[in-house]
């Protein structure tokens, strides 16, 4: 017990002391930038392709684009996120001559990514909403894609809100790998300040807990928002 309470002495005089908690909030709103730009990308990307693989493949360019979609999702999803920031950062950026900071690499990274996980959740809310919804916003002279953004996908996105919170933590928990391309998270904050008295019990220990209470309040968004909109269909 008194060499445990010595470590959180250590780690105290480390976080307070030398300024460790600099580090950590850094760490902190890198991690929420990532993984909120991140999902807000990755609904966006996620939702075309949705839309694109449930609308009739009437025409050959609508056919081009499935496929297209088709090898995008494959791509993203059957390669580790790790892999996707390694060879975006020192491979695409070099042959594309941009320069961007390892944050805003891990934005793009995650954003694309998660559109290719956040489509496959869009297209199973879409095809969960009633047919008649499409046949009824066709019959009053909406387009299809009129159609398909005021009345369909408002209501795939209701039915589909706690995958997509589930998406999120997914997404705050992954953002620990963004250390590879030397972006400052949480999981590089507290390993700074374990290694300056080589003592990493404490400080994982604490980094562990910010984890779960971040998972904890989205968790409770995520209720909280799924409450209002039932109140809301009540209401109507």
């Amino acid at each position: 017990m008194q060499n445990f309470d010595k470590k959180i002495d250590v780690f105290l005089q480390s976080f307070i002391d030398n300024g460790g908690y600099n580090d950590v909030l850094t760490g902190l709103k890198n991690t929420a930038i990532i993984a909120v730009l991140g999902l807000i990308i990755g609904i966006v990307i996620g939702t075309v392709i949705a839309a694109v693989k449930v609308v009739p493949k009437n025409n050959i360019v609508v056919k081009a684009l499935d496929k297209i979609c088709g090898l995008y999702v494959s791509l993203f999803r059957g390669t580790p996120m790790v892999v996707q920031l390694l060879v975006f950062y020192y491979v695409m950026l070099p042959l594309l001559g941009l320069n961007l900071n390892s944050v805003a690499v891990a934005v793009v990274v995650f954003g694309m990514n998660s559109g290719a996980y956040v489509s496959e959740i869009m297209r199973a809310g879409i095809l969960s909403v009633d047919p008649g919804q499409m046949e009824g916003g066709r019959s009053v002279g909406l387009s299809y894609g009129t159609t398909m953004m005021k009345i369909i996908i408002p209501q795939a996105v209701k039915n589909i809100l706690p995958t997509l919170g589930n998406e999120f933590i997914s997404l705050i928990k992954e953002t620990s790998v963004v250390s590879f391309v030397g972006a400052m998270d949480l999981y590089v904050a507290f390993s700074r300040i374990g290694s300056n008295n080589y003592e990493f019990m404490v400080p994982y220990l604490v980094m562990a807990a910010i984890y779960i209470v971040l998972v904890f309040l989205i968790s409770m968004l995520v209720k909280f928002m799924e409450r209002s909109l039932r109140k809301s269909d009540k209401g109507m």
